[in-house]
């Protein structure tokens, strides 16, 4: 089959090389540089497993800037842009996915056109009545920052919003063409595969809140938040994983999915979800007000990620305790290498040389305890507790 795949970032790109083992799939961004890496078989994301299989792997697979040549003559279109929050609507801005779904029609209108990108709870129905075309649907992701193709390779399940014979190809093709052979496939309507999507990503933002505030009583009482953690999640309705205190989770999905499930829920009872939102900023507050109590003259910032094998800054949480702490009048000082550069970030300024940064900071605050920073451990301000993401 023809595949065409709009936006090479994480959901994009490991897509393109998930069903280019098999199928021929061209991809198409407007980000000159995407495109001309993916033709020299090089990665514009960081993931160990992308780069292996562009670099080893026999992949019938391209990319251009040129929409219409992607769009026609797809069987299958898969849509991957972005899809930001926005304050002032309290929704996704999908003008990005309605704005593919224009290009495509222009050219191709027997394609089946899938959304990837995260979306509000009843938009695939909104937007087939919108532009009068039923062969869209949605088929949530579930992947992590570094493990993109991996998590597409051994998928926990594979989710399509939709029942029809095109919509059961498309499951075949991804389950096909994954390694782990035993993947439920679940075939259902579109709204409910956009409520999972939302529903999972806020329970995992549940998770991490928890035991973020188990960790924000353990410090205030003086005692062993590790020791509780261990306690608490031997037992296995619990779980020894994604336990690990952070300063609250950011990233690419769970601040954004967590406020659209919120929005979603208008005219529904609720108070977990609206909490949920609540707890990272309060998090943030606590982990600020901590750091404060220490009374650094010089605070330096150690990555601005939020966990090893990243290379995403947006939305992290760290940026939220440096924008209280300065609020506080305290110096901060960033390391972060993926800021090549540049000599500030919001103001403060950026120590490129390590060993200068390590001399210049009273104290530095890391999400993570990175191996750099081991040798001044004695400086370091960090919730990482067991050494894992």
């Amino acid at each position: 089959m023809k595949i065409a795949i709009a936006g090479l970032g994480y959901v994009g790109l490991s897509n393109a090389i998930l069903l280019a083992q098999s199928h021929e799939v061209i991809a198409v961004d407007v980000d000159a540089r995407k495109v001309t890496d993916l033709n020299n078989k090089i990665s514009s994301i960081d993931d160990a497993d992308v780069e292996h299989y562009l670099a080893s792997k026999p992949l019938q697979l391209k990319a251009t800037q040129q929409a219409d040549e992607a769009y026609a003559g797809a069987q299958y279109i898969i849509v991957a842009v972005p899809t930001n929050y926005d304050v002032d609507t309290n929704s996704f801005n999908t003008t990005l996915i309605e704005a593919v779904i224009a290009n495509v029609l222009k050219v191709n209108q027997a394609a089946m056109i899938v959304i990837k990108s995260t979306i509000p709870v009843g938009y695939t129905k909104k937007v087939r009545q919108q532009f009068g075309y039923d062969r869209i649907i949605f088929s949530p992701e579930f992947l992590r920052e570094g493990k993109a193709l991996w998590d597409n390779l051994h998928p926990s399940r594979i989710i399509i919003g939709d029942q029809s014979e095109a919509a059961q190809t498309f499951g075949l093709m991804l389950k096909q063409a994954a390694l782990k052979q035993d993947t439920p496939l679940l075939f259902m309507d579109s709204t409910e595969a956009e409520a999972i999507k939302l529903f999972a990503n806020t329970y995992l933002a549940m998770r991490v809140s928890f035991f973020n505030e188990l960790d924000s009583y353990a410090l205030s009482h003086g005692l062993s938040t590790q020791k509780i953690i261990e306690g608490v999640s031997l037992d296995p309705r619990v779980g020894m994983y994604y336990n690990n205190p952070s300063f609250g989770y950011g990233g690419y999905c769970l601040p954004k999915d967590t406020k659209q499930l919120l929005a979603n829920y208008e005219g529904v009872p609720q108070s977990l979800i609206g909490s949920i939102v609540q707890a990272n900023a309060v998090r943030k507050d606590y982990i600020a007000q901590d750091i404060l109590s220490r009374e650094p003259k010089v605070v330096g910032i150690f990555r601005l990620i939020m966990k090893s094998g990243s290379d995403n800054i947006r939305e992290s949480s760290v940026q939220g305790i440096m924008k209280r702490i300065k609020a506080k009048g305290v110096r901060v000082i960033v390391y972060e290498p993926l800021l090549d550069g540049q000599d500030h970030f919001f103001g403060s300024d950026i120590v490129a040389d390590l060993s200068t940064f390590k001399k210049m900071s009273d104290l530095i605050v890391a999400n993570r305890l990175f191996k750099d920073i081991q040798d001044v451990q004695e400086k370091v301000y960090t919730r990482d507790l067991f050494g894992s993401d």
